[in-house]
């Protein structure tokens, strides 16, 4: 590699990697705890899931509670599980009987327990700690689409930031990765394991970087294809693309069959062996043109693609419509399916989202280290006094805003046991603010080895406190939980008890350094 292309190839890599990293953090270390966004979300609420990745209970038993409450009546019923929470979606369209009151020809949305029968209004009101996190990873918190185009940005560039760091690095990968010297000044160990942990992390971050960007960028990829092929026609893309369900005529005449779809379903699982139901839709309730058509996939120890639905015709209990998740994968369902797959880690059960969690914690550390490697390379005595205290202050902005975020988010996990209500706003609140407050702190006093030190103590000892905290609120303590089969919360206070016990190993045996070692020379 001739010296030009090396040196266009390293400054790249140095202004992507500085111009992206503190979002990039959010990034990653909010989609590290994404990985157990239902985990957090039971533990939260102290639920155990009896039935995982389909729809609880029975199908004909949710619809006969609904209809005491509702009259259903020409309505599209859909009930879907999407997350591994203990509640599902429930989603009443408007009536389509001339005849119908004017409350049922309003639709209705809410959340549904299936085990307490209590309703959740709205989305806000049913958000918790664990889709707060999720969707911070991907910045929805700014207004849409300014957030997630933002973080699709993100994505983007970190994509070039990582082949070229690979490329700048390619000639000494092996020497590099051989000359790792944890245990050394920490000057040394910024540059050893940016390299090192930066190309084990390659093929985790590259497929997290292009996953990434697929989905929060393809709103803009696609409008050349719906301009150009589809002459502006969103729909019918989205039926290509069988995002939309078919559309069946209401004709107002009663259906004379009992409705049993939990036959179906039954019906489907001795068909397609491991088959598992997320989602019903109904349309036209109690119609004599009533459809019902049953989704979900098979378990993926049987097949990692193995979407499939079903469309009946109640009337006669005739098949309108199929995809057989056994038959083989289309195309189009193996791109959809598997950048879904691939970006949330789930098809391999948790030895999977474990792995995925440390090597998003690792990338977290990849990009702290480049921050410190370019503060370090642009404090040199050529460069005037004023740009140097200017790149030292930028420096300290970023560790400031990213290191907090682990006591913020400890601190968060505690407050939202003792809370007695929490909601969006009480989260937003709450989590930015302490998050600010700290930041500020941090910046003022203007030292990133106290700022480093004291955000793994304090992270570390609110780390321990968070199973504590839902001991003391819940009586799920973790042996109980274990003892009792709660694994999703015993998973996330196991969690949090390595990483503060981690974090504290960190800051007071292995930050035993001077102040001038820890100082950029």
């Amino acid at each position: 590699m001739g010296n030009r292309i090396y040196n266009i190839l390293f400054h790249t890599h140095t202004v992507s990697g500085i111009v992206i990293s503190v979002a990039l953090y959010v990034i990653f270390f909010t989609g590290s705890f994404s990985f157990f966004r239902d985990e957090i979300a039971n533990w939260q609420r102290g639920h155990s899931v009896s039935q995982e990745d389909a729809l609880p209970g029975s199908v004909d038993g949710h619809l006969n509670d609904l209809s005491k409450e509702y009259n259903l009546f020409g309505r599209d019923v859909e009930l879907r599980h999407y997350y591994n929470e203990r509640s599902i979606s429930v989603n009443l369209g408007a009536s389509k009987d001339s005849l119908a009151s004017e409350d049922a020809k309003a639709p209705v949305f809410f959340y549904l327990d299936p085990e307490t029968k209590t309703k959740t209004a709205d989305y806000a009101s049913n958000y918790h700690l664990g889709e707060f996190l999720y969707r911070l990873h991907f910045l929805d918190q700014i207004p849409y689409p300014y957030g997630r185009t933002l973080a699709g940005l993100v994505a983007f560039f970190f994509l070039f930031a990582i082949i070229t760091g690979i490329l700048v690095h390619w000639n000494k990968i092996v020497s590099n990765f051989y000359t790792f010297r944890p245990w050394a000044k920490l000057k040394t160990m910024w540059t050893d394991a940016h390299t090192a942990l930066g190309v084990i992390g390659f093929p985790f971050q590259f497929v997290y970087a292009v996953t990434g960007a697929f989905f929060l960028l393809k709103g803009i990829l696609m409008l050349p294809i719906v301009m150009g092929l589809y002459n502006g026609d969103q729909n019918q893309l989205f039926e290509d693309l069988e995002y939309n369900h078919p559309v069946y005529e209401f004709q107002n005449q009663k259906l004379k069959n009992a409705i049993n779809l939990d036959q179906y379903v039954r019906e489907m699982k001795e068909e397609w062996g491991d088959f598992r139901v997320t989602e019903t839709h109904i349309f036209n309730y109690g119609d004599q043109n009533m459809h019902a058509a049953i989704s979900g996939y098979l378990g993926y120890d049987t097949k990692l693609n193995g979407l499939g639905y079903r469309i009946y015709k109640i009337a006669d209990g005739s098949i309108a419509q199929e995809k057989v998740p056994i038959a083989p994968t289309s195309y189009l369902d193996g791109v959809k399916n598997m950048m879904f797959r691939l970006h949330f880690g789930d098809y391999a059960g948790y030895g999977l989202r474990v792995v995925s969690f440390i090597l998003g914690l690792v990338s977290c550390f990849v990009i702290l280290s480049g921050i410190m490697i370019w503060l370090v390379a642009r404090d040199k005595k050529n460069i005037p006094e004023k740009l140097r205290k200017f790149n030292q202050q930028v420096a300290n902005w970023f560790m400031a805003i990213c290191l907090t975020m682990l006591p913020v988010t400890a601190l968060e996990f505690i407050v939202v046991k003792f809370a007695p209500t929490v909601d969006m706003g009480f989260l937003y609140q709450t989590y930015f603010t302490i998050w600010l407050l700290a930041t500020v702190f941090f910046i003022l006093k203007k030292d990133i080895a106290f700022t480093n030190k004291w955000t793994l103590i304090s992270g570390g000892v609110l780390g321990l406190l968070v199973p504590i905290a839902n001991g003391i609120t819940t009586g799920n303590w973790m042996w109980a939980a274990y003892q009792n089969g709660y694994q999703h919360i015993f998973l996330v206070d196991l969690l949090w008890l390595i990483l503060g016990l981690v974090a504290l190993w960190i800051a007071l045996f292995k930050l035993n350094t001077s102040r001038e070692d820890l100082a950029p020379s």
